[in-house]
């Protein structure tokens, strides 16, 4: 698949980054991982744009709240589609306030997680 299909996956819990990144690799998704949101902000400053961003909210000492809001506020990266993961699911609307284009709640169903992910990628 072209570059075209990019996503970052970020989350604290490398067992859940690696199982999340198996199911995209399977369906034809090229994959940049992270496990704290400073790094993966790092990295949107010199990589190419993703298509969607696929983050925990919670990230050992970070908020992915306040990572969603510092991409959302810079002109250079708001375009991108972020999708919040929580199993926290009172915290949905904290999330989409804070800019999250969808929430996703924990455990996700991975044939909807796919649909979703998908949806973004003619935007």
């Amino acid at each position: 698949m072209p570059s075209a299909s990019k996503i970052m996956v970020v989350d604290d819990s490398p067992a859940i980054v690696d199982s999340i990144e198996m199911m995209l690799d399977f369906e034809g998704f090229e994959i940049e991982k992270f496990y704290r949101g400073s790094d993966m902000l790092n990295a949107l400053e010199a990589s190419e744009k993703p298509n969607v961003i696929l983050m925990d909210m919670w990230l050992s000492g970070e908020d992915g709240r306040d990572i969603c809001r510092i991409i959302k506020a810079d002109e250079k990266l708001r375009d991108i589609p972020v999708l919040i993961m929580s199993a926290s699911r009172g915290l949905e609307q904290s999330a989409l306030d804070a800019g999250a284009n969808e929430f996703i709640a924990k455990p996700f169903d991975l044939g909807e997680m796919i649909e979703r992910i998908r949806s973004y990628m003619n935007n």
